[in-house]
């Protein structure tokens, strides 16, 4: 019997890399091993509890995120125990206008990825650290970029547009979306779960520190909150989520803010951090929202930005067969759900309440016009897949 080769996957964000190890053999979709760190550039960096062989490690001032990736590295190294790898399939945020499907990275592609920092400054630099480096110690090694702005290439036409004149459009400003593996992973598993009713009127709700929304109709995307950058739609943990950009011009001529603070203002202390001046995590707010306004404000102006872009996307779609919530607060956050699902009610929306506070897969009751879903994501599964995809076309292509 060979030995399987494995596929290794980053999710590589701001402060946080994501990993998996999967077979390239039918392992399934859970890896055979996988971990994260968080909190990279922090004073305390978190390794998880047992995944890694260190808890706790001081990562440096200098270059905290590459001493990070060494770590899982050599970790990923131990545990492979001489075991080959096939590829490292990385998410990379933002593909623009040229990447619509999985590829492999050169020099070529890196350039071009790295021109679209602008757009997603919070995680796409840290993916393409990341391939920068590998690409430097193991050229050999195929490296495949799953982009989360690929799944969204079926967006018609209408809603790719923003109203700006034709010149910029043609110049690449427009709307593209994001967390598109996400919303991949949705697409497949829905399918399996709900059969012929997730193929119609379906509604995803990612929602983590970043957070969007995503129409879909045959299980494609047909439109979804996030936009040119991953500032657009809703209201999220530091970032602003829509906003009148009459705003960003006041900050930049009244109050005398560079583009550097504007930037750092609407990436890092807007959403819920800015509304409350307390946190960015929903617990954290749920908590203390009983003595302190702000941060009751914070939620409620969370939950009312999300109400909105359900009511505005269902009317996109003609109406609401299958609503569903993913992601961190989107799987996790009974209290959150609830309070959204209480102000679709002029939809047909009617949640059982203890499905809910179980997190159960269908939380909706019998009665509901509206079937209310909770599903958990797998990002990575998809990026392996992708990967996997790709080594068998290539090698169907020398056989």
């Amino acid at each position: 019997m060979s030995t399987p080769a494995y596929i290794v996957v980053l999710n590589c964000g701001s402060s946080s890399i994501k990993f998996g190890v999967f077979e390239t053999t039918g392992g399934g979709r859970r890896p055979a091993w996988n971990g994260k760190v968080q909190g990279i550039g922090g004073p305390s960096p978190d390794f998880g509890a047992s995944t890694l062989p260190v808890h706790s490690v001081d990562l440096g001032t200098e270059h905290p995120y590459a001493v990070a990736l060494q770590i899982i590295r050599d970790a990923v190294l131990r545990w492979l125990d001489g075991r080959p790898i096939a590829a490292v399939a990385h998410r990379v945020v933002h593909g623009g206008a040229k990447y619509v499907a999985p590829t492999r990275v050169g020099a070529q592609v890196l350039a071009d990825l790295k021109a679209l920092v602008p757009l997603a400054p919070l995680h796409q630099p840290f993916a393409l650290e990341a391939i920068a480096i590998l690409l430097r110690e193991r050229p050999e090694l195929p490296q495949i970029a799953c982009f989360d702005t690929a799944f969204h290439h079926t967006l018609p036409p209408v809603e790719q547009l923003l109203p700006l004149p034709h010149a910029l459009t043609e110049r690449g400003l427009r709307r593209y979306g994001f967390h598109g593996l996400s919303y991949e992973y949705m697409a497949v598993t829905l399918a399996e779960r709900h059969g012929e009713a997730a193929q119609g009127r379906t509604l995803v709700a990612h929602l983590g520190s970043g957070a969007s929304l995503c129409a879909m109709r045959g299980l494609a995307s047909q439109a979804t909150t996030m936009g040119f950058s991953a500032l657009d739609g809703l209201m999220m943990g530091t970032r602003t989520g829509a906003l009148d950009p009459g705003a960003v011009l006041y900050l930049m001529e009244v109050e005398k803010l560079t583009l550097e603070q504007v930037g750092h203002i609407l990436y890092h202390e807007s959403g819920l951090l800015g509304v409350s001046g307390l946190s960015s995590d929903p617990r954290v707010l749920l908590a203390r929202e009983a003595g302190e306004p702000r941060a009751a404000l914070a939620l409620q102006l969370y939950v009312r930005r999300i109400v909105r872009e359900i009511g505005a996307l269902s009317a996109v779609l003609g109406g609401l067969d299958l609503l569903v919530f993913t992601a961190g607060i989107g799987e996790h956050s009974a209290v959150l759900r609830q309070r959204i699902c209480a102000e679709l009610g002029w939809l047909g929306v009617d949640i059982d309440a203890p499905a809910n506070a179980a997190d159960a897969p269908l939380i909706s009751t019998a009665t509901s016009c509206v079937r209310v879903a909770v599903e958990p994501t797998n990002e990575e599964w998809i990026a392996a897949c992708h990967a996997q995809r790709l080594l068998d076309a290539t090698a169907l292509a020398f056989s």
